[in-house]
């Protein structure tokens, strides 16, 4: 067969691991190899982590609400279905600092192995540069002081 298909009510919803966030990895329950594919749903007052990457170039698609995403030491807003994309080594991070939810598309290539229960202290640096559970200055204290 020449496609796998994956209708809402079968995708799997989870929070992160780290910040808690609910999210569905597409590309793996579609079986992509090469390719990492997600949607976040970050609701108000959360973010994603603050990341990077080796390897995976990123793009950020906004579904719904108002994107708020930092990229290195640039603050973008974007208006639903703008689109960016992102180098893998800037530090970058989506957060909600609106009073609606936002749905995120996050697309990557080539597929990096992101399993931060297997991470060594070394990758957890380099891929968290300010710590695994960093936020936004706009939002304030991280999940663990709050």
């Amino acid at each position: 067969m020449g496609f796998t298909l994956l209708t809402p009510d079968e995708a799997h919803w989870r929070p992160s691991n780290l910040m808690k966030t609910l999210n569905t990895d597409l590309g793996r329950q579609l079986g992509c190899s090469e390719l990492g594919l997600r949607l976040w749903r970050l609701s108000p007052g959360q973010a994603s982590t603050r990341h990077r990457h080796r390897v995976t170039e990123e793009v950020y698609v906004v579904l719904e609400g108002t994107g708020r995403l930092r990229v290195d030491d640039e603050l973008l807003t974007l208006p639903p279905f703008s689109a960016v994309r992102v180098d893998p080594a800037s530090v970058r991070q989506p957060f909600n600092d609106t009073e609606s939810d936002q749905l995120w598309l996050i697309v990557g290539a080539p597929n990096e192995a992101a399993n931060t229960a297997e991470f060594t202290d070394e990758q957890f640096r380099f891929h968290y540069p300010d710590g695994p559970r960093a936020m936004p200055p706009e939002l304030g204290a991280t999940p663990d002081e709050a």
